[in-house]
């Protein structure tokens, strides 16, 4: 991080979502502020992205999926309740997958997890982790469930560029990110 505040970035993204997840709000906030604090620049945060943009969309209920095992689902998901977001529908990843095993699903595995999680109450879906090629899947996926899908590494870029202050909709890449940003 001293290395990286040489450079005065703007922002600064913190792209592991299950790091944070696992560990709660709390966690998440305060490495936030001690990025901030280090570094100088606004921080965006996995976690707290997927957050922001699920309040952006006025989704509360939510199906959920990652490439992640159980238990870190179950954190998860916690720490999504603890924001305010009710989980109605979910898909764990049978088996385990290493770092390099996520990043290796395909757009195709992605869309067939993200359809499992689908439940006929969630307003919107979120496909948790940024090592996980989800942004690929988006359109198709919100086109076959009629709803948004919130990617992490989306969401990331969705409030970076907000924070940026750049408004123009980035197409292709899902509702979220088709949207004018404020």
């Amino acid at each position: 991080l001293a290395l990286l505040s040489g450079a005065k970035p703007d922002v600064v993204l913190y792209g592991c979502t299950s790091a944070t997840l696992t560990h709660g709000p709390g966690f998440d906030r305060d490495l936030a502020a001690r990025i901030h604090a280090r570094s100088g620049a606004k921080t965006v945060t996995a976690a707290g992205a997927l957050v922001h943009a699920l309040g952006t969309l006025g989704a509360t209920r939510i199906a959920f999926a990652s490439p992640y095992v159980r238990a870190i689902n179950d954190m998860a998901i916690a720490f999504l309740a603890e924001m305010g977001i009710e989980t109605v529908g979910r898909a764990d990843f049978t088996g385990t997958l290493s770092n390099e095993g996520q990043g290796a699903l395909t757009p195709d595995d992605v869309a067939a997890l993200a359809l499992r999680a689908d439940h006929p109450d969630a307003q919107a879906l979120v496909l948790s982790c940024t090592d996980m090629r989800a942004v690929e899947c988006v359109a198709d996926v919100e086109a076959r469930l009629g709803k948004p899908v919130i990617t992490s590494n989306q969401a990331m870029l969705f409030q970076t560029l907000q924070t940026l202050g750049i408004a123009e909709p980035v197409p292709g890449f899902g509702q979220l990110l088709e949207m004018p940003r404020p």
